[in-house]
């Protein structure tokens, strides 16, 4: 069975708090959604603005596959914006329950639905394609419900949509409800809310029940807890409803599947609507492992712990490295990663890893490949090392550091001070190392690797002693660690250098 979708990101999910898009940025969304086969775009509500009109008429403007669709309440005003802007069809929202007729329109029953004929009539002899969704149907009467959609069939609706305005249903009762509207004659849609974060489940009962169409927005946005999230409803669809005889798939789509984690990607930037990292089909995580014993599942077999590849959707792959991860998987991810490492430096790799996982630092690929990268620089044993340091700064303190440094042997103990902290360890460092070797820092570059105030920071310095110049770095979540372990690692590698 064909199941259509009707996308309502740029009407009911613009309506997400804090969420005002310009006219571009509608059409580039709208592009996409045209792209990737929707087949219904509620481009957005005609009535709302002069620049929501010339938002709507650019997107008309276009010739997308995508039926058109625009936002419209049972009022002929409502209808002569809507065809200013050239769209193809109206979704009439009519409110239905006794709640919204007395405390919002202070109508009655008879009135509404005179009113909703009467309006979609109108819209009907002016050329547009109708569909009539009824707001808060799931607390109405059922029987009044009936009655209005017969109505307005009558008069011409081309879909009728039973709303779940406030996400009151449960699975079971979904598929009950939207049963009651199937035989009515004309196709029905569902349009689902997540109040209960029910909203995809509820959809597809809905579509279990027999509806053929349903409404929903590229990454579940919307008012309150949002509407019915698309990539899930259509990948539920897609893999959930396939007969395990004949491997037939029970409904078809027009969605390109392949696009969607492209297109929630999009939708999240333009929007500035925070994705949830957890959030199932396109969040970063949906795809990421961690944990040994899946890690090492996964990389044996993916269906181990996936139900589908993150290539069906667009997505890729991720191996999170954290204190978790067990050594075969830890070696496993440096075989992919391309990273050569022999048992000892693996385990200096394994330790610094757990070290950082306990310090509550989640260990990307590219955080691996510092690391490594860092601990495969060291294969000998270093003139210099680091094994305290201790920096004082504020906003009326001069920063100021004191370090103590190993020396073939012998602990140096210097202090030293800076325009900042670290300026100051490493101003302290050559004191400490200023009768072994004296090295002119060329260059000095820092990286937060990963993003967030616990990121990995990479630190590359550019040291020259007498005509050779060297690069070394150093990684670690302090950036003063980071900076004495590279400049460090340059000095030692300098040294070693002039010795041979």
């Amino acid at each position: 069975m064909k199941i259509e979708v009707l996308d309502t990101t740029l009407r009911d999910g613009e309506q997400t708090p804090g969420i005002s898009l310009t006219k571009n940025k509608k059409l580039r969304i709208a592009t996409k959604l045209d792209e990737i086969g929707v087949n219904s775009i509620e481009a957005g509500s005609a009535v709302t603005s002069v620049g929501e009109r010339e938002a709507i008429k650019e997107i008309t403007s276009q010739g997308f596959n995508a039926e058109i669709v625009s936002f419209a309440r049972t009022l002929e005003k409502d209808i002569d914006y809507c065809l200013e802007c050239d769209v193809d069809a109206v979704n009439i929202v009519v409110p239905t329950s006794d709640l919204h007729l007395k405390y919002k329109l202070n109508k009655t029953q008879g009135e509404m639905l005179n009113q909703a004929v009467r309006v979609v009539s109108y819209a009907k002899d002016h050329g547009l394609a109708v569909e009539l969704s009824a707001e808060d149907s799931t607390r109405t009467d059922i029987e009044y419900l009936k009655e209005l959609f017969k109505a307005t069939i009558d008069a011409g609706a081309d879909r009728i949509c039973p709303c779940d305005t406030v996400g009151m249903l449960s699975p079971l009762k979904s598929f009950k409800f939207y049963k009651e509207f199937i035989n009515l004659g004309v196709p029905v849609s569902a349009h689902c809310h997540n109040d209960f974060g029910l909203a995809v489940a509820n959809t597809l009962s809905a579509i279990d029940g027999g509806v053929k169409r349903f409404h929903g927005t590229i990454n579940g946005i919307g008012e309150r807890a949002g509407n019915a999230a698309i990539e899930e409803v259509v990948l539920g669809l897609n893999t959930l409803y396939i007969d395990p005889i004949t491997k037939d798939k029970k409904y078809d789509m027009d969605i390109k599947i392949n696009q969607l984690y492209n297109t929630s990607k999009l939708v999240s930037r333009l929007t500035g609507a925070y994705l949830q990292p957890n959030k199932a089909i396109v969040g970063e995580n949906a795809f990421a492992h961690e944990s040994g014993i899946h890690a090492d599942g996964v990389s044996k077999n993916t269906a181990t712990y996936e139900p589908i590849t993150p290539e069906l959707v667009g997505h890729k792959r991720k191996f999170i490295v954290g204190k978790h991860v067990g050594k075969s998987g830890l070696q496993s991810r440096l075989n992919e990663l391309g990273i050569e490492a022999n048992e000892e430096q693996t385990q200096e790799i394994f330790n610094k890893v757990k070290e950082l996982g306990d310090k509550g630092k989640t260990v990307t690929d590219t955080d691996l490949e510092a690391i490594a990268e860092q601990i495969l620089e060291i294969d000998h044993e270093n003139k210099i090392k680091l094994e305290e340091v201790t920096i004082v700064s504020g906003n009326k303190i001069r920063p100021t550091a004191s370090i103590k440094l190993i020396v073939d042997d012998n602990e140096i103990i210097e202090a030293d001070v800076g325009i900042g902290p670290v300026d100051a360890a490493i101003n302290a460092v050559n004191k400490g190392i200023n009768d072994v070797v004296k090295v002119d820092l060329e260059e000095f570059h820092v990286d937060a690797i990963t993003g967030g105030t616990d990121a990995l920071i990479d630190v590359i310095v550019k040291l020259k002693l007498d005509e050779k110049i060297i690069s070394a770095r150093a990684t670690d979540p302090d950036i003063i660690n980071a900076s004495i372990n590279a400049y460090l690692n340059g000095v030692n590698r300098l040294i070693d250098i002039q010795n041979k």
